[in-house]
């Protein structure tokens, strides 16, 4: 199968496709091409390949929406298959080593330049590349064409970019200023035309790269033929490069137009089909995006969250903080989104949700097909759209901020359409049907455990959750308080997944109750590991063992999964009046705020960074001090000093001065010599990060660990262990939810990927 592992917008009608096809990427070379049918009723088009990586199976294509056929191809998303691929076809590129050679691209013939380029650079040569295009926005791969250039000029039409003018005024300034000994062209016909009669002025060999139109692409037909030096060539066998010098080119332009009124009369009917209807080219769309100028959406002020008031919400363990929007708010906060060509917010997704066309949704009260948007690429949408970093991630790519305005609430919105979908029980998901009688074990259900389990159903696997607690949900029940994400919205984000055919075990703890041989023994031909990093990190400093000091982790799954401050509960928990929290993520913000609401006098963050360095969401900071939270920033303990009963009374603390950023880029604390403080204190909460959790590593010898005691996984998530896959905390050590969820969806396809090819 041809299946899209990654489709990226590279401008308004270009995109970047990197499609599994491993026999093609281990035999291609640079110059080699495709032949790419798209449906059953598909034409056969020729692509260059850009680009091949052996290792991970996969081929490079870049795209250009010009016909009926790029166009189809366009409309394709990430995990959907391709009709059929065929090549490599054609000759490779004849890399010696000339001297100095200009590499000239045009549009999207930057692309098939781009091997060309890194093989002549290879073979020694001097690389001078000229990339040309109609304005900045069309300027494709400059970034990777720099690393094997010597120069690169940019030239675009409108002047936007580089310097302004043709491509051939570019060449032709490179030409006056050095000897030039060889050139390559690749770009529209009428471009390659022109560069060929400037080189052929100077007497520069120059190389083009032909697309012309082709049927079968083996020679068969003799569509693709041209005339070169007076004689026919088929360019799907002779080519696709020749002698730009000799080649007819105003033959080649007039049979490039034979079918331009037939493939006209196709694009209309496409048209009228509103291109799929999820298209940023759809009727509706394009309609919304005239309704309300740029400059109008720009002037829209971001919306504000409706809010409990700080006052009452204290009181408070399950009330949510955030109300949500209304639909007045929310279609006012869509309106803001100018629907980019090239969407920023989708690139820093790390999950590919459609923001644009989720968000466009809901300004058009389309709300359920907004929910449905977001279900196609991610699951739990309720949760991410309550828990997850917009503001470090999707929000901070938004083009707003380069204007000076804020962005786009995408979290907001997501957490909108996901609650409505779920008041109205309106989601309608498309999945395979448990038909493929492969059995697929996950231990944990946590982010990591629900998106690959999610992902592996919609495969049509059968799959079977193993959760070590009692409850389902992993952190996003034991970590996360229900004044920040309910349990109702948990549980129904598990609901739906059961509803799937997904089947959950709880009370089993995967390598101790059940090993991950007798897994194997029980028929699950594949394994994915997201047990997470629940084992609570402590400074080793004196008195840390004293009564009432205790890890995030203990606290809240005492407060959050054990209900411990309820009547009824049978288990502990400790009521501090001054209760002092150390560390500065949103764990930390969680425990802090747990506890005014258990009842403290007074709530202290302790944290050895400045308020800048803190990790924890902006929200969740402003909140805590909305809340009466205190915060005593570059303080860091180094003592805890107990009473006569070994509870912990004070903290000593070291004043801390910012130094140089460390590996992370955070400036690291330094301490200030004998500057000390001493607290008052009688409930100590640790929050200063997890490890992973050692049980499975510990359970399995061959699982290959890192010295943190992460497992060690390849780019598709695969363990050392081959039938066995990892993501999430137990993967990167501590992560947030959307990262943890973007690692099990492509542990989820990179497994169906091996499977399927052991079962061809």
């Amino acid at each position: 199968m041809n299946k899209i592992i990654s489709k990226t917008q590279l401008s308004e009608r270009v995109f970047k496709f990197e499609i599994e096809a491993p026999l093609i990427a281990k035999s291609r070379k640079a110059g080699h091409f495709v032949i790419v049918r798209v449906g059953e009723n598909g034409e056969r088009v020729p692509y260059t390949i850009a680009e091949a990586n052996t290792e991970t199976g996969t081929i490079t294509l870049i795209v250009q929406e010009v016909g009926l056929s790029s166009t189809k191809l366009c409309m394709l998303h990430e995990g959907d298959n391709i009709t059929d691929i065929v090549g490599p076809l054609g000759k490779p590129t004849d890399i010696k080593l000339f001297g100095t050679v200009i590499c000239a691209g045009g549009g999207v013939g930057v692309a098939p330049l781009l091997p060309i380029a890194q093989a002549l650079k290879a073979a020694g040569n001097t690389v001078i590349s000229v990339l040309a295009a109609r304005s900045k926005e069309l300027i494709i791969l400059e970034d990777e064409i720099k690393k094997v250039s010597d120069q690169v000029i940019i030239m675009t039409d409108d002047g936007t970019y580089g310097q302004k003018g043709l491509i051939t005024e570019g060449i032709e300034k490179v030409i006056n200023s050095t000897h030039i000994d060889k050139c390559y062209a690749i770009g529209p016909a009428i471009m390659m035309k022109f560069v060929c009669e400037l080189t052929k002025k100077y007497e520069i060999p120059t190389d083009v790269s032909l697309n012309t139109i082709m049927v079968d692409g083996t020679g068969m037909c003799g569509a693709c033929r041209i005339t070169v030096d007076g004689q026919t060539k088929f360019v799907c066998i002779d080519g696709p490069e020749f002698d730009g010098h000799k080649v007819n080119f105003d033959e080649m332009l007039r049979r490039q137009r034979a079918f331009k009124n037939s493939e006209a009369k196709d694009m209309l009917k496409l048209e009228k089909k509103e291109l799929d209807d999820t298209s940023r080219n759809a009727t509706w769309r394009v309609d919304l995006r005239k309704k309300v100028s740029p400059k109008e959406r720009m002037q829209i002020s971001r919306c504000k969250m409706p809010q409990l008031p700080p006052h009452y919400r204290i009181k408070s363990l399950y009330e949510e903080v955030n109300q949500g929007l209304t639909e007045d708010q929310a279609v006012t906060e869509a309106t803001r989104c100018l629907d980019c060509a090239n969407p920023g917010c989708v690139k820093g997704c790390p999950v590919n949700i459609d923001i644009p066309r989720f968000i466009k949704y809901i300004e058009a009260h389309n709300f359920l097909k907004a929910a449905q948007t977001i279900e196609e690429t991610s699951s739990m949408s309720s949760v991410c759209g309550r828990v997850c970093p917009q503001e470090k991630q999707c929000e901070s790519q938004c083009i707003h901020l380069k204007t000076g305005h804020q962005a786009v609430a995408i979290g907001y919105l997501e957490r909108f359409a996901a609650d409505y979908a779920r008041t109205h029980n309106s989601v309608q998901e498309t999945h395979q049907p448990i038909n493929k009688q492969v059995k697929i074990a996950v231990v944990g259900s946590g982010p990591a455990g629900i998106s690959f389990a999610d992902e592996m159903c919609k495969l049509g696997y059968e799959v079977v959750v193993f959760e070590a607690l009692h409850e389902i949900g992993g952190v996003l029940k034991y970590g996360i308080p229900e004044f920040r994400l309910p349990n109702k919205i948990v549980d129904y984000e598990i609901s739906k997944l059961q509803d799937k055919g997904v089947k959950f075990i709880k009370d089993c703890i995967v390598g101790k109750t059940i090993s991950i041989n007798q897994l194997k023994e029980q028929g699950f031909k594949g394994i994915f590991i997201a047990s997470g990093a629940g084992l609570p990190r402590f400074m080793n400093i004196p008195g840390e063992n004293a009564i009432n000091i205790m890890s995030s982790n203990e606290y809240l799954t005492r407060v959050n999964l054990m209900k411990a401050s309820e009547e009824e509960s049978d288990t502990p928990i400790v009521y501090g009046k001054h209760v002092t929290v150390v560390g500065g993520g949103n764990t930390a913000m969680d425990a802090v705020r747990t506890a005014l609401r258990l009842g403290a006098e007074s709530a202290t963050i302790i944290y050895r960074r400045s308020e800048e360095e803190m990790p924890a969401r902006i929200e969740e900071v402003q909140h805590a001090k909305e809340e009466g939270v205190k915060f005593l920033t570059l303080h860091n303990p180094i003592e805890y000093l107990t009473d006569e009963e070994g509870k912990v009374k004070q903290v000593v603390l070291q004043k801390m001065e910012l130094g140089a950023p460390d590996s992370s880029g955070r400036r690291s604390p330094i301490p200030i010599e004998s500057s000390l403080e001493t607290v008052d204190t009688d409930l100590v909460i640790v929050s200063i990060g997890v490890s992973p959790n050692p049980i499975i590593p510990n359970s399995i010898k061959e699982l290959k660990t890192s010295k943190r005691g992460t497992i060690i996984v390849e780019n598709d998530m695969q363990t050392s262990i081959q039938y066995i896959y990892a993501g999430g905390d137990i993967v990167r050590g501590g992560a947030t939810v959307i990262l943890a969820m973007g690692d099990g969806k492509k542990a989820a396809q990179s497994m169906h990927n091996k499977l399927e090819h052991s079962n061809e």
